[in-house]
């Protein structure tokens, strides 16, 4: 049942597939094992290492990592955050799960500094809200398996 193998796909690996790994290792502490990767692996956007510094998440150890890495492994979500991801992105046959979530590259902000940091936020909010969602998705999943499992079968409700 566990560890729960979760990989986020964009085509640089350098800001959206990077925040949403460092949101999602930090909110699952470390419960789940989270990765992600690229088509065409670029650097860590320094942008995106500073929008998570904002909020208490350091990123800055993350390296971009090609898709190549993750093909053959047994991953159970799989979750695309560019459109350009989820038309090149192999099927990873056993994946529980594969999601899309149309994220905007934020790397592609114009302006000035601030100006680009307030797009860095919006996709940083955008993708912790997703993480929820996701991590709600996990934990009813995780309950299903163990009612089948304990032979609860549905809902099991506290005496009461």
């Amino acid at each position: 049942m566990l560890p729960i193998k979760v990989l986020f796909l964009c085509t640089a690996n350098s800001c959206r597939s990077q925040m949403a790994e460092g949101l999602l290792r930090h909110r699952s502490r470390g419960i789940l094992e989270v990765a992600s990767a690229g088509t065409h692996p670029k650097t860590i956007h320094p942008d995106a290492i500073r929008c998570m510094a904002e909020i208490g998440i350091d990123i800055s150890a993350q390296r971009a990592k090609s898709l190549d890495l993750f093909l053959g492994e047994h991953i159970d979500y799989v979750i695309t955050v560019c459109d350009r991801a989820r038309d090149t992105c192999p099927v990873f046959p056993g994946a529980a799960e594969s999601l899309h979530w149309s994220i905007p590259d934020p790397a592609l902000a114009q302006g000035t500094q601030e100006e680009r940091m307030r797009v860095f936020r919006q996709v940083r909010e955008e993708l912790r809200d997703r993480i929820e969602e996701l991590l709600r998705r996990i934990l009813d999943r995780l309950l299903e398996r163990i009612a089948r499992s304990s032979g609860l079968g549905g809902a099991a409700s506290l005496p009461g």
